[in-house]
């Protein structure tokens, strides 16, 4: 894989860590700022909201750049926001901090999916995705826990300063790793086209499916910590434990299925769809005894990833005509779902299901994807 590859993913390991370490700093936050923890919570889903509408919309702003002036610009930004992040004294300016920053991620990913598919032949779009989510993935593992440890030690603003740092070597990666290529007006299919090319019922189709799939992953990973707790009865030193070993699961599927998922999509999907809509349930029923949670919590990382690492690089062979808004297609489907997910799961969360209702709830989504997909397996499949 080309070393510029490797740069963006390091980037997208800063932005990773950066949407998933607020679970850990909120309620210091919320006394820094003397605001109610609910409503420091509102950080996450502006975020979250911010990436699902800004995809599209940084996508076509950047359309006209070169891959490399799109990425700088959008690296800059976030870095930028985070150092204002850091020091901002009330509410309402952090929160246009997380807004900005969501907006300037969802337009690096969105072009970043872009170049690295056009980084390496069609052939290997799989493992050029691989590549590029690992940075996610590693944020799980590595990030995440990080930024919970430097906000316990040095206050939740260091947490904020140390994901600005990380974009710095990213930004010299970008410009001396991520070559400027400018497309010609001639060469570059016009918006209406894209567009047009956007509504064809395959494309609509995996789409839909990636966003179940990631509801349904992003659903459970939330709520994990209650489940440790609760449920399963370990300590909270336990929780960081199993958040990693959930990542580490997630790193080792995605990795996998980056070899699968351009030469056999169909054979991904059809053993680890069924198996992840078995994890779920078996995950719920088996969560009292703490060596299941450590095996399946694994388990659960790895199809997770490796499903949905499959049907976003379906997502991208699906828009191939449209180069400008492929990556943005790809980047909305997998937001749509960690925004739907974690709704969900809460409102379950709330039900007799407990602590267990994430779960179910997650069932349920990838059970909806199977339905939907079953049908239309050989379309989903790329045949």
């Amino acid at each position: 894989m080309p070393l510029p590859l490797y740069l963006l993913a390091l980037a997208v390991f800063a932005m990773g860590t950066s949407e998933f370490m607020l679970a850990g700093l909120l309620p210091d936050i919320a006394t820094e700022l003397d605001v109610p923890v609910g409503t420091a919570g509102l950080l996450t889903s502006a975020f979250a909201v911010g990436m699902v509408a800004g995809a599209p919309l940084t996508a076509v702003l950047a359309r006209g750049r070169s891959g490399r002036s799109g990425l700088l610009a959008f690296v800059l930004a976030f870095l930028a926001a985070h150092a204002v992040a850091a020091l901002a004294t009330s509410f309402p300016l952090l929160l246009a901090t997380r807004v900005v920053a969501a907006l300037a991620n969802a337009g690096f990913l969105a072009v970043a999916l872009t170049t690295a598919a056009a980084l390496v032949p069609p052939e290997r779009k799989g493992r050029a995705l691989a590549v590029l989510l690992s940075g996610t993935t590693a944020a799980t593992i590595a990030g995440v826990p990080g930024g919970a440890l430097l906000g316990t030690l040095f206050g939740w603003r260091a947490a904020f300063w140390a994901v600005a740092l990380l974009c710095l070597p990213a930004v010299l990666g970008i410009l001396r790793g991520v070559p400027d290529r400018e497309g010609s007006e001639a060469e570059r299919p016009s918006l209406r086209a894209e567009l047009a090319r956007l509504r064809r019922p395959r494309l609509l189709l995996v789409m839909l499916l990636g966003a179940l799939v990631n509801a349904a992953t992003f659903g459970s990973f939330t709520f994990l910590a209650p489940l440790v707790t609760g449920t399963t009865g370990l300590g909270s030193v336990w929780v960081p434990v199993v958040l990693v070993l959930f990542g580490a699961g997630s790193f080792a599927g995605v990795t996998a299925a980056g070899r699968l998922a351009d030469r056999r999509p169909g054979l991904v999907l059809a053993v680890g769809a069924p198996l992840l809509l078995a994890g779920w349930p078996a995950l719920a029923l088996l969560a009292a005894w703490p060596g299941a949670l450590l095996v399946l919590v694994f388990v659960q990382g790895a199809l997770s990833f490796a499903v949905g690492a499959t049907l976003i690089t379906r997502v991208l062979h699906e828009a191939d005509g449209a180069p400008t808004l492929a990556g943005a297609c790809a980047t909305a489907a997998l937001n749509a779902g960690a925004v739907l997910g974690p709704l969900l799961a809460a409102i379950a969360l709330g039900t007799a299901a407990g602590d267990r209702g994430p779960l179910w709830t997650s069932a349920a989504l990838v059970g909806a994807a199977v339905l939907v997909a079953l049908p239309r397996r050989r379309v989903v499949a790329g045949a």
